[in-house]
């Protein structure tokens, strides 16, 4: 004779995965033997675009509320133009050095003089840090974030020729957006420079990376450049984490620390790439661009420094066809007795160049190794480019002139090492989606018990 109870308990299950897998945010439910409810989102809630999915949504929203949050406490204004409220160190928790940041900010500054912008989109503007010391020396300024305390004190800056907007970074063609611009522009005009500084940390995905750069290359125009700054560095995770797991730990056996790396990395929350994974996205779309990716080149040796990096890309083709020579090593310090900058102006006075296969020291202990910051010092008042190889970042490159960099990027691309990207969007599902399910479930399903919702590995098919 059948078990009554068996059978209203296995009624009441389908009935519940039956309730799941009608909910919009879900394209399939089903029970496991085991009795866990297994889900797949629906990849309209995980979408990029036309506009972000409920899923992503949420993901943005929380960094939203997070910089909100950040700016409104403003614990780091030091001054109008200087507030780093929010930039702590990752292994102590500290703020960073000021003198550190002040460096970080002219760094950044110059990486955009030097594409000699006229009229330029900042999408992330933050604080101000980078408004506040380019738009007096631009013809127009517009600058967009997604935290409204920001917007509002730097619309009430004074900066000249300059106009802010709430926006987030995938709504670079929208109304307020495209009035902001006509405001200061002037109707029709578009933008030489579309800027994004310390950003894509937030992005939950490639495909939301994707989305935006495929926006800010439709939005500029021809011969201008798009800039994305301060960028985390995919395969320097292990790296970065390691050294963050040491310094909280530093009698710990390396398997103590190799493991809690492995967990750090899975449960990162921030987006981090490689440049290949730019080099893809850019295959696809119709414009002719191109890449160079630059080395940070500032004096002190942290996060910022070490594990992250600047894209400028291109839009159009290389304006010359100058022939570039190209030299893998160089006598440096540690194998003869000139100083730095003599051995590279020697290599640079025979013309165009690209010196390839330089270790860098803050990533090697080569004996040859040389940090970012020193190669700068010692190119200054060249006209080069300190970048990193786009393949391997524990290697640097100098290119000479400084507009050859796209040529030594598009050939240290040809064979990349390491992780393409981490992407935090399938972790936040894995979180988020249960707990939105379970109070669905419990609203239509009072008094129901339950069973343990998963979902399914099939996940990062559907971000992706």
């Amino acid at each position: 004779m059948p078990d009554e109870t068996t059978d209203t308990t296995a009624v009441a299950e389908q009935r519940i995965a039956a309730l799941a897998a009608a909910h919009p945010w879900v394209s399939e439910a089903r029970l496991t033997p085991d009795g866990v409810l297994l889900v797949t989102p629906h990849p309209r809630a995980t979408a990029a675009l036309p506009t972000p999915g409920p899923l992503v949504g949420e993901h943005l929203a929380h960094w939203e509320e997070v910089y909100e949050w950040t700016y409104e406490t403003a614990e780091g204004r030091h001054a109008g133009d200087l507030d780093l409220s929010g930039w702590r160190a990752s292994d102590t928790g500290e703020p960073l050095p000021t003198a550190h940041m002040r460096d970080w900010v002219d760094r950044t500054v110059g990486l955009v003089l030097a594409q000699s912008p006229n009229r330029l989109l900042e999408l992330g503007c933050g604080t101000g840090l980078l408004a506040h010391r380019l738009a007096p020396r631009l013809e127009g300024y517009v600058g967009t974030d997604v935290a409204a305390v920001a917007v509002d004190r730097l619309s009430g800056a004074g900066l000249p020729r300059a106009a802010f907007v709430r926006a987030a970074a995938h709504e670079t063609e929208t109304p307020p957006v495209r009035q902001a611009m006509e405001q200061v522009f002037g109707a029709g005009v578009r933008p030489d420079c579309v800027l994004l500084n310390s950003v894509t940390q937030c992005f939950p995905d490639l495909a939301y990376l994707s989305a935006f750069l495929h926006s800010a290359l439709t939005v500029v125009e021809d011969g201008g450049t798009v800039i994305v700054g301060d960028i985390r560095h995919a395969a320097l995770l292990e790296d970065h984490f390691g050294r963050v797991e040491r310094a909280r730990d530093p009698e710990a056996a390396d398997a103590d620390i190799a493991a809690r790396v492995a967990s750090a990395v899975a449960e990162d929350r921030e987006l981090s790439f490689a440049p290949a994974a730019v080099q893809r996205i850019l295959a696809a779309h119709s414009r002719t661009v191109r890449m160079s990716v630059h080395a940070r080149t500032m004096a002190y040796d942290s996060e910022l420094t070490r594990y992250r990096y600047d894209l400028v890309l291109h839009v159009g083709p290389a304006p010359g066809t100058a022939a570039v020579s190209e030299t893998r090593q160089l006598p440096w310090p540690g194998r003869g007795s000139e100083p730095l900058a003599v051995l590279l102006r020697k290599a640079l006075s025979a013309g165009p160049v690209v010196l390839h296969g330089i270790p860098n020291a803050l990533l090697t202990d080569a004996p040859d190794a040389v940090t970012p910051h020193d190669l700068r010092q010692a190119l200054t008042g060249t006209d080069a480019a300190v970048l990193l190889d786009a393949g391997d970042p524990r290697m640097l490159a100098v290119a000479a002139p400084a507009d050859r960099a796209t040529a030594a990027t598009a050939r240290s691309l040809r064979a990349p090492v390491g992780r393409l990207a981490h992407e935090p969007l399938p972790a936040f599902v894995q979180r988020r989606l249960p707990e939105v399910l379970r109070d669905h479930l419990r609203r239509t399903q009072p008094g129901t018990v339950l069973p343990r919702i998963v979902v399914d590995d099939a996940l990062k098919g559907a971000v992706r």
